[in-house]
């Protein structure tokens, strides 16, 4: 598995399974026990997807030992601030059964990030946790973190797919030595992005899957990418896009796709914000 260089020296897989709206614990469990048998063990999950719990199930039952794995789970908005956040991670690292966390990132850019920030700076200095990151922080919030902290955030989570290929927030991640980590790399299947003209010719130039492409294409770009399935024959394709290469042309023309817009929601819109922080996932 080709990896990615964290900036604290670790070592991350490029390319994992995400268990985003797989919420069935037996679901969960048997689609995260077939990825890993495919090959794949960077596992991505949350405490506002309800199964943390189904996840680490599966990976204490693969037989593997744990630092085979790179398992990340993230802090959801009702739990922010310093106190809140260390009884948090806890909480996260019962259920998922391991004694470390390998990422560990603040979920939203709201509420008292600089609490929360801190007791991850402090859960990373005593060892519970490998590396320590954010999701969707557009650079502004990001940079603002960075300027008042001690650690940069070793990854940032964001929506990234051929429509939304976040060009100018990739730049700004790598200027500041962040990992770009995709979320949503298929868009969920909007825009008819599986029947997208430019993306069908170049799955076929290579014999592969449109899926394969969009897989590829973020690879090359140095970006990891969780895509998720609980399908297994799709699980071993996604896993397949190690032995072909994009030419530049085929970038070039993957660029035209960008509409540089979110095809989801608007994380700056005041009633996007509200609508977030009213999820509560615990009492």
């Amino acid at each position: 598995m080709q990896t990615i260089l964290l900036n604290n020296g670790v070592e991350m897989p490029i390319l994992g399974f995400g268990t985003y709206q797989v919420e069935d614990a037996t679901a969960c469990e048997k689609a995260v026990a077939d990825a890993i048998a495919v090959g794949y063990r960077l596992i991505d999950t949350a405490a506002c997807y309800f199964n943390e719990e189904a996840v680490g199930k599966a990976i204490r039952q693969s037989g593997l030992p744990r630092e085979d794995f790179f398992v990340t789970t993230k802090l959801w908005v009702q739990d922010m601030g310093y106190d809140a956040t260390r009884k948090a991670f806890e909480a996260s690292l019962q259920r998922l059964g391991l004694e470390y966390l390998d990422l560990y990132l603040i979920h939203q850019a709201y509420g008292d990030v600089y609490g929360s920030w801190r007791a991850m700076e402090d859960l990373y200095r005593e060892g519970k946790v490998r590396a320590i990151g954010v999701s969707n922080f557009f650079p502004d919030r990001l940079m603002d973190l960075i300027l008042h902290h001690e650690i940069v955030p070793a990854v940032n989570q964001i929506e990234t797919h051929p429509f939304y290929q976040r060009e100018k927030d990739h730049q700004f991640l790598q200027e500041q030595g962040v990992v770009h980590e995709s979320w949503g790399p298929f868009a969920e299947g909007k825009h008819h992005i599986f029947q997208n003209a430019i993306l069908q010719t170049i799955a076929q130039n290579h014999g592969k899957s449109v899926a394969q492409v969009i897989l590829r294409w973020l690879i090359q770009r140095n970006i990891v990418v969780i895509p998720k399935s609980v399908h297994p024959e799709r699980m071993v394709e996604n896993f397949q896009v190690f032995d072909m290469e994009l030419s530049p042309e085929e970038m070039t023309a993957i660029a035209s796709l960008d509409q540089n817009v979110s095809s989801f929601f608007d994380h700056r819109d005041p009633a996007i914000i509200r609508w977030i922080n009213d999820m509560k996932i615990h009492d």
